[in-house]
């Protein structure tokens, strides 16, 4: 993207954003609340257009190509799509219906392969004895692993993960991180993309940073030049001590 910018009711959220994720890459973007976070990442996942500045997503420009059929090319986990899948779908059926980018089983045709991918899925990413379990009975970790599961279903080009650990307990919130650095070190996934606002998320493997602060790009680039405590420090707005310590980041109040 190039000079994005986005308003709402005449606030702007976003300005004069340029960003880039290439091939390979896993970037996590960080930033306070309110910082336009997740704002960017809809637009990278086609669910917002910019007010301003051009968007390409796996080479289609927004705005010239059909997003219906793009948006089945971006694996996107985010609270608000967790809360559209009916809570007596199972968690098989979750993943399957990512097929066709479809909420409930009926509404297309599957086939016993479509079905096998999904139960595939479900095993690699830790989630392979929950496939008869309906949503409801999940706990929240075990929904998180649904819905990345159901992201990879259509062979996305790229994976947009919007602060997946945000309703998770210490111990749910450390299994997704390990979930996530064995998929950032899985050659065969796509560009990965997690929004936070914690280091203590940051999956080990994971290797740019995009810092934002009032809606604009604070510091961009390979994580460990990018990620220090100064920058941190002026992208949250107060002194902050980060450690980087066995492949884990840690910040607290200096």
């Amino acid at each position: 993207m190039i000079g994005v910018g986005f308003t709402r009711d005449k606030r702007p959220i976003l300005a004069d954003v340029d960003w880039e994720v290439s091939d390979g890459q896993r970037w996590v973007v960080l930033g306070a609340n309110g910082s336009g976070k997740t704002t960017l990442l809809r637009i990278a996942a086609l669910y917002e257009h910019p007010t301003a500045g051009t968007v390409e997503v796996l080479g289609r420009r927004l705005g010239q190509s059909d997003v219906r059929r793009l948006r089945h090319r971006v694996g996107f986990v985010s609270p608000a799509l967790a809360q559209m899948l009916r809570p007596r779908l199972r968690a098989v059926d979750a993943v399957m219906t990512a097929r066709h980018g479809a909420l409930e089983p009926w509404w297309h045709d599957y086939s016993d392969a479509d079905r096998s991918r999904a139960e595939s899925l479900l095993e690699r990413v830790g989630a392979g004895g929950l496939g008869d379990r309906i949503m409801s009975t999940l706990s929240s970790g075990e929904r998180q692993r649904v819905q990345i599961a159901r992201s990879l279903m259509s062979d996305p080009g790229i994976m947009l993960l919007d602060e997946p650990a945000s309703a998770l307990d210490l111990g749910g919130r450390e299994m997704l991180v390990a979930d996530l650095a064995d998929l950032a070190a899985d050659a065969t996934a796509p560009p990965l993309v997690l929004v936070t606002h914690r280091p203590e998320e940051i999956p080990a493997g994971f290797t740019h940073a995009l810092l934002l602060r009032g809606g604009g790009v604070h510091a961009q680039g390979p994580l460990e030049r990018v990620l220090t405590s100064e920058a941190l420090s002026g992208c949250f707005g107060l002194p902050l001590e980060l450690e980087h310590r066995n492949g884990r980041w840690h910040a607290r109040g200096a």
